[in-house]
């Protein structure tokens, strides 16, 4: 009896040793216990876009089944890489903005297979992935300025935004004045107004599954109101077939695609940096210098998923703020990361439940989204023009001319002129100045 014990506690004692090694789970101050739970916290809040994804993607004419499966595995794997490579408590999944960008802008907006596109993604991910490797991504980031930064996040939010509203039928298209107020009493309007509602309220509350929970409401009455049919809970994960190796790698290099796959890395870029950066401040993750420690392998981990991703048949990887959730729960470490990744994996088997998840339920989850995004906005000194004046293009332009790659060169092309006109062209970047000339080369050559 004495010696079972003995061994039970033994192995009891060496579990929690090895993830400390592993992890170095005391030197971050942590149990195995908070990494777990803030974990758990994480998927919880994040786990919204196993639903919503693969709803964007089916309308660029993928299978949503195998893109629900997809979605996981990506997401599972992505997320587990992250935590045992850089050791960061930080969630890795298909992007949002990006998602939307691809199935709404470069395959129904400019008409590129979604193949094609797919090949853009994995071009994308390797000059990331490159930009990380090489460490040139520092010099990129300090010498773009922060007003096309913010613009461009604010942009994204603002093109989230119109796809949320005319996906519920909020808005919706008019010849006379382009885009009109749908009929807001039929039922899809209405739930979709109720889901951004109760996203908001529970997330103003500080309740950290608002999304999910939204999603979840609005979905049961749904059901209730026989809008949708019950298609069970498990069942053995859609096949990865219709989606898996399908890109077009070669495709994706004609040269009018160059600002697809420039998009694509930069927005990438931008968004894994700031949230790293900010998830990596409330984990303690810097040093007293304020260098992110194993940042370099964080974004590294980011940008092999993004082309890793597209061979399966997800758009670009990349990381979500929402990790912070789970550093607000105690997360510290990867453990944080490896938890999130295994709970997507074992999503992988409720496949009926994706189904069942109507478009108005998700559209609720795009505008809160938009809405964080575009509060970036809030950093910009709007008596400047010389800054405010590009930052407005560039994120305006993106839900106008439905396009982030356009929004994003238009906004490039005016940040230098506007500084050159009004005397101050010292403050522009040599790499500004290259971006906004191959931008121009591309308007000129290849139009939009």
């Amino acid at each position: 009896m004495n010696s079972v014990d003995t061994k039970s506690l033994s192995s009891a004692d060496e579990k929690p040793a090895f993830l400390d090694r592993l992890f170095k789970l005391k030197a971050h101050n942590t149990t195995v216990k908070t990494e777990l739970v803030a974990g758990f916290t994480t998927f919880i809040t994040m786990c919204y876009v196993v639903f919503v994804i693969p709803g964007m993607l089916s309308d660029a004419g993928m299978d949503k089944g195998a893109l629900f499966a997809a979605t996981c595995l990506v997401a599972g794997l992505s997320s587990i890489a992250i935590g045992l490579y850089a050791n960061w408590p930080v969630g890795l999944a298909p992007g949002m903005g990006l998602n939307a960008f691809f199935a709404y802008a470069v395959v129904l907006g400019m008409g590129y297979s979604w193949e094609q596109a797919m090949g853009a993604v994995f071009w994308g991910g390797i000059g990331f992935m490159l930009l990380s490797l090489f460490k040139v991504r520092e010099w990129i980031i300090d010498s773009i300025p922060k007003g096309l930064r913010v613009g461009i996040t604010a942009g994204i939010g603002l093109f989230l935004a119109l796809i949320g509203l005319k996906n519920a039928g909020i808005v919706v298209a008019s010849p006379g004045t382009i885009i009109t107020l749908g009929d807001i009493t039929q039922f899809s309007p209405v739930m979709a107004c109720l889901s951004l509602l109760l996203i908001l309220g529970l997330a103003y509350r500080g309740f950290k599954a608002a999304v999910l929970l939204a999603i979840v409401v609005v979905s049961g009455i749904g059901l209730l109101a026989g809008d949708i049919s019950f298609q069970g809970i498990y069942s053995a994960p859609p096949s990865l077939e219709p989606v898996v190796g399908k890109l077009d790698i070669m495709g994706a290099l004609k040269p009018e695609m160059l600002g697809v796959i420039v998009a694509f890395m930069f927005v990438n870029l931008f968004d894994t940096t700031g949230t790293l950066i900010a998830v990596g401040d409330k984990a303690g993750l810097a040093d007293q210098n304020g260098k992110m420690h194993n940042m370099n392998r964080a974004m590294i981990t980011d940008g092999t998923a993004s082309w890793a991703g597209a061979l399966v048949g997800t758009p670009t990887v990349t990381s979500y703020v929402e990790s912070a959730s789970g550093v607000a729960a105690g997360g510290r470490t990867g453990l944080v990361a490896v938890t999130v990744g295994g709970l997507f994996l074992l999503c992988m088997f409720l496949s009926p439940l994706a189904a069942m998840v109507p478009a108005y339920a998700t559209a609720g989850a795009l505008i809160y989204v938009a809405v964080l995004m575009a509060g970036s906005l809030a950093n910009i000194d709007w008596n400047d023009l010389t800054e405010a004046g590009p930052v407005l293009i560039t994120a305006i332009m993106m839900p106008l001319s439905f396009s982030i790659a356009n929004g994003i060169a238009l906004g490039f092309i005016a940040y230098p002129l506007v500084k050159l006109l009004a005397g101050r062209a010292s403050e522009v970047s040599i790499s500004v100045w290259v971006l906004a000339a191959l931008f121009i080369l591309k308007f000129i050559f290849f139009g939009i």
